[in-house]
């Protein structure tokens, strides 16, 4: 029953955003077939809006199971919405094991687990200083990552969207899979500047951020990889 609730809960949602986006926004998106369409895969993109989760979950065919910051669980009204999405609840800047066996269990299930490797909204278009938990998933369980640079969506709101459409671009880059090896402090911060590279070279050079100067020669070859340019 909760499998059934959740599903059509997820639908539902989907649908109220996917009409909020064609109202509101002008999107442009790219590489939407480098997402499986089966099998497990982990979504990591960079995060400046509360609408970047729900402008994926538009796009992508699949569910996607976020994780987030177990404080949103906590907001009045929409925090019940998270658990009734089937999304994890995370305790940032702690080993939280019961999220992380969650997040593997999705993964095992051959499901789309959604992450921001920053570990919360950048207030700002410029990338932040990633954090280790996409790193650890992907090296325990294996599953190829899916870089997503979105932009555009800090822009989306209240008033100024009701008298014009934002633009908002959402490029999706080629999976990835990390080396595998023993966890260790090196091999998780080396595999998280991988992701963060990856998902920095999605993005337009004003929202990389930290990110800005590793990737700025190697920006043009993957944008005509994946058709940005």
């Amino acid at each position: 029953m909760r499998r059934v609730a959740i599903a059509l809960f997820y639908q539902f949602a989907k649908l109220v955003f996917r009409i909020i986006l064609l109202i509101w926004t002008r999107k442009q998106v790219v590489g939407l077939e480098n997402v499986p369409r089966q099998g497990p895969v982990i979504l990591a993109s960079n995060h400046v809006s509360m609408l970047d989760p729900p402008a994926l979950a538009v796009l992508v065919p699949r569910r996607i199971v976020y994780m987030g910051k177990i404080e949103l669980w906590k907001t009045p009204v929409i925090g019940p919405l998270y658990s009734l999405a089937g999304f994890i609840p995370v305790r940032r800047f702690e080993a939280d094991m019961a999220a992380l066996r969650r997040a593997e269990k999705v993964l095992r299930q051959n499901h789309v687990l959604g992450m921001f490797p920053e570990g919360t909204r950048s207030g700002k278009p410029g990338l932040g200083k990633g954090q280790p938990g996409t790193a650890i998933i992907a090296i325990r369980t294996g599953a190829p990552i899916v870089p997503v640079g979105v932009s555009g969506t800090a822009g989306v709101g209240v008033p100024h969207s009701l008298f014009r459409r934002t633009r908002v671009r959402v490029a999706f880059g080629k999976p990835f899979e990390l080396p595998k090896g023993r966890l260790n402090t090196e091999l998780v911060e080396e595999c998280t500047e991988r992701i963060m590279k990856e998902i920095a070279l999605l993005l337009p050079e004003g929202y990389r951020g930290v990110y800005a100067e590793m990737v700025a020669g190697q920006s043009k070859e993957q944008a005509e990889g994946i058709g940005l340019t």
